[in-house]
């Protein structure tokens, strides 16, 4: 059974004593890794202080982006090889605002993807479609062309190590949610993608969440679909007892 993951990104919110403030908030109330993978991506800035203090604790620090070089010219970026230094767990990769605002493609989440692999960090795969896309029956077409995209040259055992986040851009940070049956068919036909690239085996090791309004209130029907294994959330995933509550709902869905 594949592990459920929630992961919460931060975007661009909190400062640094914020931050530190929700870390020790919850990281003595979080249900075991056993039970439920618990990640937290704050601002770049945030990372190392966080890091440390979730050391030792079942909360995972994540980052929302980072660049595909390990060093080298590129001014205001972060590297993959810093973030594992700071043991730095996951990172999101490919979020549709990266795209829409910082020029991100398919081929650069690729390369950030390889990154990602080879230094230990576990990628978060963003994969989704406009609302233009989607009234125009394109949905499938769109995501699983960006899901074989971003696993183009990686090898089956790395594969199976990845998170995709299927997060209709229509749905992010709008109040609207896909319904849970078709968040699920979508993330069905993502599998079907990532097995038509590998295996049967691989696709399903391979954690699919969704994301796009998800709440303390809907998360539970979300998670009782079949390919549906976590969530990345935005503000839902800002407060304490918000978070607890998502991680409470992945446990017991």
């Amino acid at each position: 059974m594949r592990k459920r993951i929630i992961a919460g990104n931060w975007k661009m919110h909190k400062t640094m004593k914020d931050a530190a403030s929700f870390v020790e908030s919850v990281k003595g109330e979080l249900p075991g890794d056993d039970q439920v993978e618990a990640v937290v991506c704050p601002p770049s800035l945030f990372v190392a202080e966080l890091a440390k203090l979730a050391e030792g604790t079942s909360l995972h620090i994540g980052a929302q982006t980072m660049h595909e070089e390990k060093e080298g010219a590129f001014t205001g970026e972060v590297s993959p090889m810093m973030l594992a230094d700071l043991k730095v767990s996951h990172v999101i990769l490919g979020h549709s605002e990266r795209r829409q605002y910082f020029n991100e493609t398919d081929e650069t989440v690729n390369k950030k993807v390889h990154a990602a692999f080879e230094y230990g960090l576990t990628p978060i795969i963003c994969v989704g479609e406009s609302l233009e896309e989607r009234e125009s029956g394109k949905t499938v077409e769109v995501v699983t062309g960006q899901v074989k995209k971003a696993f183009e040259g990686i090898d089956s055992k790395l594969a199976s190590e990845a998170v995709i986040a299927y997060e209709p851009i229509w749905a992010i940070g709008t109040g609207k949610t896909a319904t849970a049956e078709d968040a699920n068919e979508v993330c069905k036909e993502i599998r079907s993608a990532i097995a038509s690239e590998y295996d049967d085996e691989v696709a399903g090791q391979v954690r699919i969440q969704y994301g796009g309004s998800v709440k303390p209130d809907n998360i539970a029907e979300l998670l009782s679909m079949g390919h549906i294994d976590g969530a990345l959330v935005g503000g839902a995933s800002l407060e304490p007892e918000s978070f607890l509550k998502l991680l409470g709902a992945a446990v017991n869905a």
